[in-house]
């Protein structure tokens, strides 16, 4: 039995109410007590001067991609995750998966990986994978029972819930949507969307979300609300899903805390009238990866990647800053980074977001110690029902992370977005040590996470 202690501490655990000065007392991987006695133990750290609290959880990030040729997935935000504290990604967000949902968890328990792995079956990986590529097309009859067949499998093998990436495929029809979203009220599992319109039509997108929530007798997940709200609309839209609530719809949201989105510039995102739309122009759009990498767009570039390159990889800088601050500060909302690179590239959110919210949220007193680590643990671990999860309560994983408040610092940027963060002592996962004084020392203690 292989015994660790964690000393002297601050302890931080909001599903029990403590945030005071304790030690952690942890047995073959498992949380054993939160005491103030000091038990033997076969390892001892001291968190002199630091945060201790559950392993921050990304409700909603994009999966590293699997490499066919080498049958194993090519460990890149995974490892970022790590850097900033996360102990669990959810992946498989906004209808999209990069493998077999039920077979990139098999790898992740065979191989091991930086972070423990969690999915969501996506919507759209279930269109595209019988070659229904058009995302302006509904699907027929006969697909349509074809993909709940295939859906109730990928969440009876542990999926945590179903994704919509509606804006990105618009030719989803309301019957192909309530046909899935019944699936997860069997095993109260999620149904997390990317809703179908931004900026003034996010109020319609909205309320759609709440009748799959309604209708199908699940729980919702408003996704990535600041790049959806986050252009003047976002106090009325916090209101909006407040009134859902009170009528008993169960809707929450997630947001990261940047005031730029990223995705690919061949998406709907920039359909015709976008530039309209934000009150903006192409300059306003970063090109991430590919021949004008670190170019601002110019509309020839515009013209050329959306004909030639549409999986290019952009940052938009559209948002308000205020609106991105009223989302994450709403006790509505928890952080997520929606993480996404592309050739190794991409939006410092992936890299970033935890440590920039401890920094920017925590630290400055906007949110207070016990709500931000809420916000980062229990919270999501309760949208997914995950009880051994996101919490210190005796016989819970010893998912832990120990970091310095005054010391945590994200250090990516636009253009060099996978730069890691600093000021985290050490995490933890199952018991075990994976990152040390912001090194990584174990990079494959990480499993998957099925319900």
């Amino acid at each position: 039995m292989r015994r660790v202690l964690i000393k002297n501490g601050h302890v931080v655990d909001p599903k029990q109410n403590i945030n005071t000065n304790m030690n952690i007392y942890v047995e073959d991987g498992r949380i054993a007590a939160i005491t103030s006695q000091e038990p033997e133990a076969d390892e001892i750290i001291d968190a002199s001067d630091k945060i201790v609290c559950p392993g921050f959880i990304d409700i909603h990030m994009h999966e590293d991609l699997y490499d066919e040729a080498e049958d194993s997935i090519k460990m890149s935000m995974s490892r970022s995750a790590l850097h900033m504290g996360v102990t669990l990604d959810v992946g498989g967000n906004c209808g999209d998966n990069v493998y077999d949902p039920s077979r990139y968890l098999d790898i992740a328990d065979r191989d091991g990986a930086p972070v423990n792995i969690g999915l969501m079956a996506g919507h759209t990986f279930l269109r595209n994978r019988h070659g229904i590529h058009d995302k302006y097309r509904p699907v027929d009859t006969d697909y349509l029972k074809t993909m709940v067949g295939e859906c109730r499998d990928l969440l009876e093998s542990g999926c945590l819930g179903i994704s919509f990436g509606l804006k990105y495929v618009p030719g989803t029809t309301w019957q192909e949507i309530i046909s899935l979203c019944r699936l997860c009220a069997k095993d109260d599992k999620l149904v997390a969307a990317h809703v179908r319109a931004d900026v003034d039509g996010v109020f319609d997108a909205a309320q759609e979300l709440a009748m799959m929530g309604k209708k199908a007798d699940v729980k919702v997940q408003f996704s990535h609300i600041g790049s959806m709200g986050g252009y003047g609309q976002m106090k009325e839209l916090l209101k909006q899903i407040g009134e859902y609530r009170s009528q008993g719809i169960d809707m929450l949201c997630d947001c990261y805390p940047y005031n730029a989105f990223s995705t690919g510039i061949g998406e709907t995102t920039y359909d015709e009238g976008f530039l309209e739309s934000y009150q903006s122009d192409y300059d306003s759009i970063l090109i991430v990866n590919g021949k004008y990498a670190g170019q601002r767009c110019t509309k020839s570039i515009f013209d050329e990647l959306r004909k030639e390159a549409p999986d290019t990889a952009t940052v938009g800088y559209f948002m308000k800053p205020e609106d991105v601050s009223a989302a994450l500060m709403s006790p509505l909302v928890m952080v997520a980074s929606d993480g996404i690179r592309a050739d190794g590239m991409g939006h410092p959110r992936a890299s970033g977001t935890f440590a920039r919210f401890i920094s920017d949220y925590i630290r400055t007193g906007k949110i207070s110690l016990a709500e931000g680590i809420r916000k980062m643990t229990t919270m999501p671990a309760e949208r997914l029902n995950l009880t051994g999860k996101g919490n210190l309560m005796p016989g819970s994983d010893a998912d832990i992370v120990i970091f310095d408040l005054a010391k945590v610092e994200d250090m990516a940027d636009y253009e060099n977005g996978q730069i890691p963060p600093k000021g985290f002592s050490f995490v933890i996962i199952g018991g075990e040590i994976a990152l040390k004084d912001d090194t990584i020392v174990n990079e494959r203690l990480g499993r998957s996470v099925r319900r």
